[in-house]
């Protein structure tokens, strides 16, 4: 056992027993410009940005050829078309994105046993295990191919012993290319690395880390743990482990998923109280709708508060199973006001719906709840038909 001071990490977290993990991390390159190109093949080798347009809207993807001008992703729309100017800037369709999602997801389901879907553009695979009935590797590039051929979709992908290495390995290897880390690579490989690399460390923990001295993942891993812990609270073991190659997160099958949700961290931490509680409805609409699609209710609605100097509040509140919006939208803004008590600016803002459970929204034998029911799937067949933000969020 490693120890320092009043923290201590498991041997079994360094390394887990049984068989070594095989976890593949699938990465759609480009994915939102990707899937703007086969609409229009025009664009292809042209610089182009997707995003919102508005004065606080962010760029959403972004090609490569707008990244060598130092565009990137959650940059603000309006320094992106100063730094590129003559990028093509696209709305985005959101529907048409998750249509290539869901397509991609059925490829892997039908032949992996056990993956998650981590965004609408990345999936995590685990094959432990399966490398005694065929070549992990090989098995891997073959399914690439086969993604690629039926949609036409460039990806890369990064195969070692977890979640944190193979998504690390998955970026060094774009564009549209493949990495394999074994465990006895782990630490070689992420050494010489930038701590930006790490997933989780964002713009801030970087700017601390750099005012610090510790540039690469080498430096970082070197760092007591407790030391970190003070720097970042719990989240500084987690740092940690992931410099040190340490995630024994299991990859969560797609089918048994008990939530859906969402998070957002604005471009600039706010204290508008308005615009936190309209981005919440937004949000939680959003993710209602999620419930309907996939033919589910909900039991519970959590909502999280990050401020500005990353202390973090989340509360939760256990409600009948619904999937209606008006009942988890009240939930979630009853949620907010109890949970928005200090004069802080807030960096992030999310909204999770969980104890999920298949059906659809039982209906009451008395009050309007089959009217509401209509109405849901009324705006719900403008939503698939015109996209998702088609349909707004009445007042009430």
């Amino acid at each position: 056992m490693t120890e320092h001071a009043n923290i201590s990490v498991k041997k079994e977290e360094v390394a887990a027993e049984g068989p070594v993990r095989q976890i593949v991390h699938l990465d759609l390159d480009t994915f939102f410009v990707s899937v703007e190109r086969l609409q229009d093949p025009r664009l292809e080798g042209r610089p182009v940005i997707v995003g919102g347009s508005a004065e606080r809207g962010v760029v959403a993807a972004c090609s490569y050829e707008t990244r060598r001008c130092g565009v990137h992703s959650g940059m603000a729309m309006a320094l992106a078309r100063r730094l590129c100017p003559d990028a093509v800037v696209l709305r985005g369709d959101h529907e048409l994105y998750r249509k290539y999602s869901e397509t991609v997801a059925g490829i892997i389901e039908a032949r992996v046993p056990l993956y998650e879907r981590a965004s609408v553009d990345e999936f995590y695979l685990d094959m432990t295990g399966m490398d005694r009935f065929f070549g992990t590797l090989q098995w891997t590039r073959e399914l690439r191919k086969e993604i690629t051929r039926e949609t036409g979709l460039p990806l890369s992908f990064g195969l070692s012993v977890n979640k944190t290495v193979s998504k690390i390995a998955t970026g060094e290897a774009k564009p549209a290319g493949m990495l394999t880390v074994p465990p006895e690579r782990v630490h070689p490989f992420l050494d010489p690395l930038p701590v930006r690399r790490i997933p989780m460390v964002g713009l801030r923990s970087y700017r601390l880390l750099r005012s610090m001295g510790v540039e690469r993942i080498a430096t970082l891993r070197a760092i007591p743990p407790e030391m970190l812990q003070q720097l970042f609270g719990k989240n500084g073991l987690l740092l940690w482990k992931k410099a040190n190659g340490i995630d024994n997160s299991p990859v969560i099958n797609e089918r048994l998923r008990k939530s859906i949700g969402t998070e957002r961290t604005f471009d600039e931490d706010t204290t508008d109280a308005r615009y936190l509680l309209r981005t919440l409805v937004n949000m939680t609409a959003r993710s209602a709708w999620e419930l309907r699609r996939h033919g589910r209710t909900a039991s519970q609605v959590t909502v999280k508060i990050r401020y500005s100097d990353f202390e973090t509040h989340t509360l939760q509140q256990k409600i009948p199973h619904t999937a209606f919006d008006h009942t988890l939208i009240a939930t979630a803004k009853e949620l907010f006001r109890r949970l928005y008590t200090r004069r802080v600016r807030v960096r992030l803002l999310g909204v999770r719906l969980g104890g999920l459970v298949p059906g659809t929204q039982q209906l009451s034998l008395f009050g309007n709840d089959e009217k509401m029911a209509r109405l849901y799937q009324a705006m719900d067949y403008l939503r698939e038909r015109y996209g998702g933000e088609a349909i707004g969020t009445i007042k009430r």
